[in-house]
């Protein structure tokens, strides 16, 4: 199509994706878009306007959000009819009483907390001060964009000696979280990829694709990991896993489905396998589960991972791997591209690592964090036969099942009632399942009286009693 006119005050204080929206929100208003017309794309509407395609995006998404355009997978976005809009001038009005809040959380068992009290503190606040200083004044300058050479080459060797990971720093992109470097990995993929994604699994993975207008594929996850024979049968061409520990369920793929796996990768020079190892440092019984990408000939396996378990949620640094046939794409699609993460705070991880605190961190909280699982299990235990649990090998969440009349929704609804906070396993299912009600227990964030405290406030929530010791 023409492209549209946006006339951009880049000195002004109003955002630019404010002023493309503004200008666009207008056009349509005011007739000069006609329903049905098809805007530019926004590589060629951030080509043209000479801005980042972030900012086009955010205008695109703002627009899409409010009705005025919608997006057609492969098509584009076009401009909506707004007749039925209630479209009015704001006017004073009396204050908006505040919603009612929400029931108080007593206890959280989010599966995504971390233990914040062991954290080094101490270690980090040196190496922070030791840094932020003239001598390091290249620092505030712009970096490598895949990230700095020093924390990629403590990656690599942490990866080979602890995951078995065979890569050379070159290969390693960082970036600010997995949500950021999954986008990228589905754009030098191509189009027509088709995704198999475990069913079920993380949300957020299904939201990268939803936003990313990309085909998904579900496939059903059992006790032995995804089902490989399902993924053979599909018309899919990349699989997303969680091998060493999936998430939501706990499981780990077999040793006959990770071969499996790899070989129908290998099949084809367009199937690759993306394997998200988002916490296997954390692993309590037997020995640590190989990588795939460790164990890949072929070249197939995209390996992903982050530092959100291990260290921080909020210091959004992840990493990607890429085979050299993908390294040499992600090089020609992203050269104008910085690295999303502060040069700063990648040094005082690199440092981190190479003076072996971040080895001596996770020894440590491996401990801790296998002492809640004792503590959690434990307490479980006390419930069965009317309980039982799944996934305690590994990880920082269980898998709770409860075997009860009553529905997985009227569990949830009390438990949240009462100021307990869990998610049901249905909330991570592409189709719901009629099996006993599941739910996931994370322990992290929790020490182990409120663990024992959280556990007999829940079952007395549900009713469901300790069962009867055996008399002699």
């Amino acid at each position: 199509m023409d492209m549209i006119f946006i006339e951009l005050q880049k000195k002004s204080v109003t955002p630019l994706y404010q002023q493309i929206y503004n200008q666009v929100k207008q056009d349509i208003i005011g007739g000069k878009f006609p329903v049905g017309m098809k805007l530019p794309s926004k590589r060629q509407l951030e080509d043209f306007l000479n801005v980042s395609q972030t900012t086009i995006e955010m205008a695109y998404d703002q627009l899409t959000a409010e009705g005025f355009i919608a997006a057609e997978p492969r098509k584009g976005y076009f401009v909506q009819a707004i007749e039925e809009l209630a479209y009015v001038q704001p006017m004073k009005s009396e204050p908006v009483q505040a919603a009612a809040a929400a029931e108080p959380i007593h206890y959280d068992f989010s599966a995504g907390a971390v233990d914040t009290e062991h954290f080094p503190f101490a270690a980090w606040r040196k190496y922070a001060r030791d840094i932020m200083d003239l001598s390091h004044s290249h620092l505030l300058l712009l970096g490598d964009p895949h990230g700095d050479l020093e924390l990629r080459q403590e990656i690599a060797r942490y990866l080979y000696h602890s995951r078995g990971v065979d890569c050379i720093p070159e290969q390693i992109i960082i970036g600010s979280g997995t949500e950021q470097l999954l986008p990228l990995i589905i754009r030098i993929l191509g189009r027509d990829a088709r995704y198999a994604i475990e069913d079920p699994g993380y949300l957020m993975t299904r939201h990268v694709f939803s936003e990313n207008y990309r085909q998904t594929v579900p496939i059903a996850v059992d006790n032995e990991g995804m089902d490989v024979k399902a993924l053979q049968r599909s018309d899919a061409s990349i699989a997303y896993v969680t091998p060493s520990h999936q998430f939501p369920t706990g499981t780990v793929l077999s040793a006959a489905r990770r071969t499996a796996l790899l070989n129908w990768a290998a099949t084809n020079s367009e199937f690759f396998i993306i394997e998200d190892d988002y916490d296997s440092e954390f692993r309590y019984r037997g020995r640590p589960i190989p990588s795939l990408q460790g164990m890949d000939k072929g070249e197939n396996v995209i390996y992903l991972s982050t530092f959100t378990k291990s260290l921080m949620p909020s210091m959004r640094i992840a990493y990607m791997v890429l085979p050299p046939m993908l390294l040499d794409k992600y090089r020609q699609a992203f050269i104008p591209y910085s690295s999303s993460v502060p040069r700063i705070d990648q040094h005082i991880l690199a440092r981190f690592m190479a003076d072996g605190q971040f080895s001596r961190h996770l020894n440590r909280m491996r401990k801790i964090y296998r002492r809640k699982m004792q503590t959690l299990t434990e307490m479980l235990k006390a419930y069965e036969p009317h309980v039982s649990f799944t996934g305690d090998e590994a990880g920082m969440h269980i898998l709770l099942h409860v075997h009860s009349e009553e529905s997985e929704k009227e569990l949830l609804g009390q438990a949240l009632a009462a100021g307990i906070k869990i998610r049901s396993l249905d909330t991570y299912r592409v189709s719901p399942n009629h099996t006993d009600p599941s739910f996931l227990i994370g322990f992290g964030g929790l020490t182990e009286d409120e663990i024992r405290s959280g556990i007999l406030a829940l079952f007395e929530t549900w009713k469901i009693k300790k069962a009867a010791v055996p008399t002699k």
